[in-house]
């Protein structure tokens, strides 16, 4: 994104206390937490001004599933980073602390390096009461775990008490249930409770809707809302003519299902790639479930497209592939031809308006 370092600009001159930002996957959020480090290291001297939780943070946990010698010794290993210092610090009990409201259903321990400098070489986990036998954690648990390992390293003296400029969190909720998406609402919100009249800024960004919209409302609607509404911006970041736009979004209700058919348009009037397919299936999962029903094979049918198995084939063909890569393949004739049947069907049959 060649504008991306002007949006960082533009995110770093809002003033309010805490901004959350709504993104489909492969807009650019991680990039543009990665422009604002640099914009902000810029700003002080080459030092870090704030602290981040996003994909380079889970990158450093790598599973070691020990096949040598049968998995018997599976661990988590922690890639050695600028913040191996600070983890003689950390206790398994300041992880357990984040951890509970999320009721996990194992236990773990830190794997400590024999040089105190590098402090927390891995991590292995077992059930309860059978500490002798590793075992390994689903990927939504282990986003869970490492999610809770950062919010209890960043209470760490010497990390984000001194990097205080702020939190910059991306997307802390791939892979988990609506159940958890609840409780990484309230860690955030309970963050930005704690640290509230501090200096410090909360930039949140997401690609999951329930996520944004719980801490939306909580903002502006919530038992405390007095307090946050004047102290909290939201904004929807976007991608538009090969250019990334940062809009704030104020008080008007989000209707995400409206939002991809916008675009979905704009993306008929311009160019339609193969990932277009995988924003096609989400609006027609969500009107299938606004219906009531539980199969997209019903909109098909109600909206009258020619051939419903065939483009459900396809739906599931180009949904299933790393075609959130953005703008890598563009559709072929009979794509588009498919796609923009089943489109411009739904806008005859429910008459959207957006």
């Amino acid at each position: 994104m060649s504008n991306i370092k002007e949006v960082a600009k533009q995110l770093k001159d809002v003033n309010e206390y805490i901004t959350i930002i709504y993104a489909f996957n492969a807009t650019g959020k991680t990039r543009l937490s990665v422009a604002y480090k640099d914009v902000t290291k810029a700003e002080n001297k080459g030092n870090h001004a704030g602290v981040y939780y996003n994909a380079f943070s889970e990158d450093l946990f790598v599973w070691d599933n020990d096949e040598e010698n049968d998995n018997e010794n599976i661990k988590l290993d922690i890639k050695p980073s600028s913040l191996n210092k600070f983890y003689s610090l950390l206790t398994e009990d300041n992880v357990k602390e984040e951890l509970l409201q999320y009721n996990p259903y194992y236990d773990f321990k830190f794997n400590q390096h024999t040089d105190p400098e590098i402090g927390i070489e891995s991590v292995s986990f077992f059930l309860v009461g059978d500490e002798d036998k590793t075992i390994k954690i689903s990927r939504g648990e282990e986003r869970i775990f490492i999610w809770c390992f950062f919010l209890a390293l960043f209470k760490v003296e010497g990390w984000a008490d001194v990097q205080n400029a702020h939190f910059f969190i991306d997307d802390p909720v791939s892979s988990l249930d609506d159940n958890n998406i609840f409780l990484t609402a309230d860690t955030i919100f309970r963050l930005a409770e704690e640290n509230f009249g501090s200096k410090k800024k909360i930039i949140v960004t997401t690609h999951h809707i329930g996520l944004f919209s719980i801490l939306f409302d909580r903002l502006n609607n919530g038992e405390k809302s007095d307090r946050y509404k004047k102290n909290s911006k939201s904004f929807m970041l976007k991608r538009h003519d090969g250019k990334l736009e940062l809009n704030e979004f104020k008080k008007e209700v989000f209707l995400f299902h409206l939002h991809l058919f916008q675009v979905l348009d704009e993306a008929k009037k311009t160019q339609l790639y193969t990932f277009h397919f995988v924003l096609l299936r989400q609006l027609l999962e969500n009107i299938v479930s606004f219906l009531g029903k539980s199969q997209i094979k019903f909109v098909l049918e109600e909206i009258k497209v020619d051939k419903p198995e065939e483009t459900i084939t396809m739906l599931n063909s180009l949904s299933h592939k790393k075609v959130f890569f953005p703008q890598i393949s563009e559709m072929n004739d009979f794509e588009i031809k498919t796609f923009e049947e089943v489109f411009d069907k739904l806008l005859v049959k429910y008459n959207f308006k957006f």
